[in-house]
């Protein structure tokens, strides 16, 4: 008796992520699927993510990829793969699948709206904008629509975000509230940022405002132009641009009228360490945190570094109280947002976590941390230069008169409602690196 021998995908691109499958890869055979996926034969992908499914132990998107495989022309086959590969977290591989299954069943909500789910996590929202509208007249306001400003405002289109919003009535389902009031937030955000600056797809300062309300402190002087757009790649931090971050907080405070009393410190060692500085910055006391401290500025050097459950005191603001982020990643954004960020960065290392350099054998080491009591750190940063890089002179200026004048203009809005986690990194796009 003969075993029948196990199908291979037949398209090159295909076979690439097979093979690295044959060698255990299957973080290397999901990026090989990442690019160019959307025009690959849909059953023959389906083989290579049903192999990698099994691989890994997720036995629901295993048996929705096998099913696929077998039957790649229905409809439901493609939906239930779809639905897998988003509860997953590849919804980069749901695209083609979800985008088939609505063409066959063009009048299915369902199918509709986890196509939009699976843009909106790919951050493809200027698609989710193009589906929707196709299917404008079958959407109901809540959630549809909402989601169709949502996806506008993500995409850059705030004239649209605010033609489809005026459409909106209030919602009878209570659980859509608190979205509502997020989304109201946005656009009254908006409206001051676009008197602050020219909100297009390269203000970056200007876009995490409305998405988030967040002041940004800082645009990275490099790369500005090769795709970069003010965010860092990977950062190497030091004692001077922690410094020079404090004093555009400083003038932030200032610009916008708030007039906190104290310095609330974080109990990671980071978070202490910036806090102590801002305390000697601000000319403030320095007091452990208390979520219900009012009239403070919250200092973290990076908010996924901080516990839990004090993020989640974060959520509500005291009254008058500022969160204060150093180093914020853009790419795996915290929990909540913080009012106020330094910098964005893919990757970043503190300047006490050790630097990298050249070892004495030619190649590349990281030297100790600095393990030196939190009020020695603190002090050299205080006493840093915070002198800006020059950059690559390619990054457009942006003296420190630019940042205020943003602040002066949408002084109102800041410091209103909720700090939501930012689930998407907005319409200024920026390179990511693997």
């Amino acid at each position: 008796m003969f075993s029948r021998k196990p199908r291979r995908p037949k398209s090159p691109e295909l076979l690439k992520a097979w093979e690295s499958l044959d060698s255990g890869d299957i973080p290397g055979a999901l990026r090989l699927l990442r690019s160019g996926t959307d025009s690959l034969p849909l059953g023959e992908t389906a083989l290579v993510v049903g192999r990698a499914a099994g691989a890994a132990g997720f036995d629901d998107l295993r048996q929705a990829a096998e099913a696929l495989a077998a039957r790649p022309e229905q409809a439901q086959e493609q939906y239930d793969y779809g639905f897998a590969c988003v509860e997953r977290g590849v919804a980069y591989l749901a695209i083609p699948a979800l985008r088939e299954a609505l063409r066959q069943v063009s009048g299915s909500k369902t199918v509709l709206l986890e196509l939009v789910s699976a843009y909106e996590r790919e951050g493809r929202h200027g698609e989710a904008v193009e589906v929707l509208s196709a299917h404008e007249s079958e959407l109901a306001d809540w959630p549809d629509r909402y989601l169709l400003v949502y996806n506008a405002l993500m995409a850059g289109d705030l004239a649209l975000a605010r033609r489809q919003h005026a459409l909106l009535p209030d919602p009878d389902d209570p659980q859509w509230l608190g979205a509502q009031a997020r989304q109201a937030r946005m656009l009254a955000r908006a409206a001051e940022a676009d008197q602050a600056g020219p909100l297009d797809l390269t203000d970056l300062r200007g876009w995490q405002y409305v998405l988030g309300g967040t002041v940004l402190g800082t645009l990275s002087p490099y790369g500005f132009g090769a795709g970069m757009t003010g965010r860092y790649a990977w950062l190497q931090d030091n004692h001077d641009q922690c410094l020079r971050g404090l004093l555009r907080l400083k003038s932030v405070l200032a610009a916008a009228g708030a007039r906190p009393t104290s310095v609330s410190l974080l109990p990671d060692r980071g978070s202490r360490v910036l806090g102590l500085a801002a305390a000697e910055v601000l000319g403030l006391p320095a007091l452990p945190f208390a979520a219900e401290r009012a009239d403070t500025v919250v200092v973290a050097y990076d908010l996924n570094d901080v516990d839990p459950e004090i993020i989640g005191d974060l959520f509500e603001r005291a009254p008058g109280q500022v969160l204060h982020e150093h180093a914020s990643c853009w790419t795996d954004a915290p929990a909540v947002t913080a009012d106020s960020i330094t910098l964005l960065h893919q990757s970043a290392t503190a300047p006490w976590a050790g630097v990298l350099r050249q070892s004495d054998g030619g190649g590349v080491e990281r030297s100790a941390p600095d393990d030196r009591p939190e009020a020695e750190i603190a002090a050299d940063i205080v006493g840093a230069d915070p002198t800006p890089d020059e950059g690559d002179d390619e990054t457009p200026a942006d003296p420190d008169e630019r940042l205020t004048e943003f602040v002066t203009a949408i002084r109102g809005s800041w410091l209103q409602g909720d700090r939501a986690h930012l689930s998407s990194a907005g319409p200024v796009p920026s390179s990511r690196f693997v």
